[in-house]
């Protein structure tokens, strides 16, 4: 564990271990988002728009497994030393990443980068919580989420700008830089570890965990195109989840020092907020891998224009992150700020499948993102602040990793979920037009569509537009069930949470 009250009795290096956490924070979100707007142009170069999606998907993976892992190790070995670690990790995979020669290359490059995501992502948040209090908790909260809606968003806006003008490698080169600065502020803001605590690492539980992960993500990513949902092969796939899934669980009750702790999800509100976040993540990271793909192979834009296309998520989601974060803390009612920014994000993403039905105009879609990156930055703040200010401060380590976690698995799901959709969407269409190879263009992506016969331009565009507009529709009903979750909350008013931690201490 790290001495916070050297931090404590130095405002100066307070605010500076805040800066090193935000840039932290800020270096592995955008990395979710940045390669969105250069995926078409990585197909094109490197071959493979089939496996398109697993540039994302590898990366949350991996971040996803990693997660509770690095969480527990930091309670054995230090939060600074496992933050350093991750960052070390997160900046030299971005050079890999940027010398892949080939589409598999990238994949596990990728997969090896989000290792240093998760790490980074957990870590950062769980510093936070041990330097301040519950109510002041939703505050930062506002401010890192701030923090993340920026470089979660704004991330296609530079992605397709580096694309344009440097490259798609630049994308990952541009971690380089902001990574090292990063590593260097933690070193020198973040105080020393302090004496160690002798634990076991249940090396059973985390490989349970990372093969049920890692077999579901594939089961609902080849689902529909791969293998049909009804086939041996989809259904075995499923069993053997079950299976995987039935172990861990039974691991973890037995483990001396398990990885996720499941007496945590006795609390109510440690659950219901930590589904939430699951929830969002799965819708966020579902509409934002391919509402840059809409808007390039749909509306025509390049990578540059599809990127600014979201400045109104980004903007709306900055300044409501900050300001609900504030009136929320004085206020003290999380849960009304929860709920009500999950009911703007399902509807955001119904509006957005509307109108990439109707075929609307750039502008309505503006309105759409408006909203929805408005949900964002008012929702996420409070889910955390509610799920750390449900458990005792000896756990608060555990829970973030826990949360961090769901939330990861939430946005890997959707992000595999929507791809196998759209992929099973896109087939079926282009099975209706015999003269178009539908495998070429699924392996060449933009160039192959480019050479096509410009009459035959409208219906491929029209292919894409059912089968991304599929990933906002499964977006929008995941928001909606969360509301409704969020809804059942109780007792997560800032001071009855303040009372009851005064009794468990």
């Amino acid at each position: 564990m790290i001495d916070m009250s050297i931090i404590a009795q130095s405002p100066s290096r307070l605010r500076l271990t805040l800066a090193g956490l935000m840039l932290s924070m800020t270096l592995a979100s955008l990395d979710q988002s940045i390669v969105n707007t250069a995926l078409p142009r990585m197909a094109s170069e490197l071959g493979g728009l089939a496996h398109l999606s697993w540039v994302v998907t590898a990366f949350m993976l991996s971040s996803t497994i990693a997660t509770p892992i690095l969480g527990k190790l930091s309670d054995m070995y230090g939060r600074r030393r496992l933050l350093l670690l991750a960052i070390a990790l997160f900046v030299g995979a971005s050079a890999l990443c940027g010398l892949a020669g080939s589409m598999a290359q990238l994949v596990a490059f990728r997969a090896i980068q989000g290792i240093g995501a998760g790490g980074i992502m957990t870590l950062t948040q769980t510093v936070i919580s041990d330097v301040v209090g519950p109510r002041e908790r939703v505050r930062y909260q506002g401010l890192f989420t701030g923090a993340f809606a920026l470089s979660a968003v704004a991330g296609p806006l530079l992605g397709g700008g580096l694309t344009t003008t440097l490259g798609w490698r630049w994308v990952f080169y541009v971690n380089l830089p902001v990574g090292l600065i990063a590593l260097a502020i933690i070193y020198r803001a973040l105080p020393a570890t302090g004496e160690r605590l002798r634990r076991q690492i249940d090396h059973l539980g985390a490989v349970l965990l990372a093969a049920a992960a890692a077999l579901a993500l594939l089961m609902f990513s080849w689902g529909g195109s791969a293998f049909p949902w009804g086939s041996w092969q989809t259904l075995a796939g499923f069993a053997t989840v079950a299976v995987l899934t039935a172990l861990f669980l039974w691991r973890e009750r037995h483990a001396p020092e398990p990885i996720l702790t499941l007496a945590l999800f006795r609390i109510r509100s440690f659950t219901i907020g930590s589904v939430a976040m699951g929830c969002m993540g799965f819708a966020m990271m579902s509409a934002m891998v391919f509402l840059p793909l809409y808007f390039q192979l749909v509306l025509g834009l390049d990578p540059a224009q599809a990127g600014f296309m979201l400045l109104p998520q980004i903007l709306m989601m900055l300044a409501s992150s900050i300001l609900g974060g504030k009136i929320s803390a004085d206020l003290g009612r999380p849960k009304l700020f929860m709920a009500g920014g999950i009911a703007l994000e399902a509807t955001g993403l119904a509006s957005l499948a509307w109108l990439a039905h109707a075929d609307a105009a750039i502008p309505m879609f503006w309105i759409a993102l408006a909203v929805l990156g408005l949900g964002m930055g008012v929702a996420m703040p409070n889910a955390t602040a509610i799920v750390q200010n449900a458990v005792p401060p000896r756990e608060l380590g555990v829970a973030t990793a826990s949360m961090s976690f769901i939330r990861s698995l939430g946005g890997a799901l959707g992000v595999a979920v929507s791809g196998g959709v759209m992929s099973a969407r896109l087939g079926a269409d282009m099975a209706q037009h015999p003269q178009i190879d539908a495998q070429a263009i699924i392996n060449g992506g933009m160039d192959a569509i480019a050479a096509l016969p410009a009459a035959l331009h409208p219906v491929i565009t029209a292919a894409f537009r059912d089968a991304i507009t599929a990933s906002f529709e499964i977006g929008g009903g995941v928001m909606a069930l969360a509301f409704l979750i969020a809804m059942t909350l109780k007792g997560t008013d800032f001071a009855h949470q303040e009372r009851a931690q005064a009794a468990r201490a």
